[in-house]
């Protein structure tokens, strides 16, 4: 593979779109990566109603940005290796192709990719209340090996803005690849008893 560790992200229509640029940011502070990213059209509309950065300005964190429909880039392939792929927000529909093997873009087609090759894949579930038929999805990506991240909020680092609640799942994410993240901190536990 050489000395780059390639990591595919991907970026669906779901809300949350500042994750997947968290973590794109987070990335790019590890030399040894090399980040190939795919945005979806709908992700690029939800990236218009919840940030105020542009399509380019978001994108320059990436180190190759593929065209969504570029069936013949280097991550439609299995004989491209990468270290697996990350899809941050994972929208619904994007979840039901990856369980299903539909690929008619090419987010769903290098997950599909990565499930063949027994590659990392690492979906990141945006949705409230869950359905059932999201439900059935998500076990289905977990049974098929899919890592299930979703974006919880979490208490126990003592989070008090969005930006530490996105530097956990950003951080989640990341150890999935053995990677460290500065804004990420882990449980510790306690070490003296908790009188209850």
């Amino acid at each position: 593979m050489g000395e780059k560790r390639r990591i595919i992200v991907g970026i669906t229509g779901a809300s949350g779109v500042v994750m997947g640029h968290a973590l794109l940011k987070a990335l790019r502070r590890h030399p040894q990566v090399e980040s190939h990213l795919i945005t979806t059209k709908s992700a690029r509309f939800t990236l218009k109603y919840e940030s105020d950065m542009s399509y380019d300005e978001f994108v320059r964190l990436a180190h190759v940005v593929h065209d969504e429909y570029n069936f013949a880039a280097s991550i439609a392939s299995g004989s491209f290796v990468t270290e697996g792929m990350v899809v941050i927000p994972c929208s619904m529909k994007s979840l039901a192709g990856i369980v299903s093997g539909y690929t008619d873009n090419l987010l769903l087609r290098a997950a599909d990719v990565c499930l063949k090759e027994g590659r990392r894949l690492v979906l990141v579930p945006r949705e409230m209340p869950l359905g059932q038929s999201h439900l059935r999805n998500l076990l289905e990506a977990s049974r098929l090996g899919c890592a299930i991240i979703p974006p919880m909020l979490t208490f126990y680092n003592a989070a008090s803005t969005l930006e530490q609640q996105v530097d956990h799942v950003v951080g989640k994410v990341m150890m999935q690849f053995g990677l460290e993240h500065e804004g990420f901190k882990p449980w510790e536990g306690y070490h003296e008893p908790v009188e209850l």
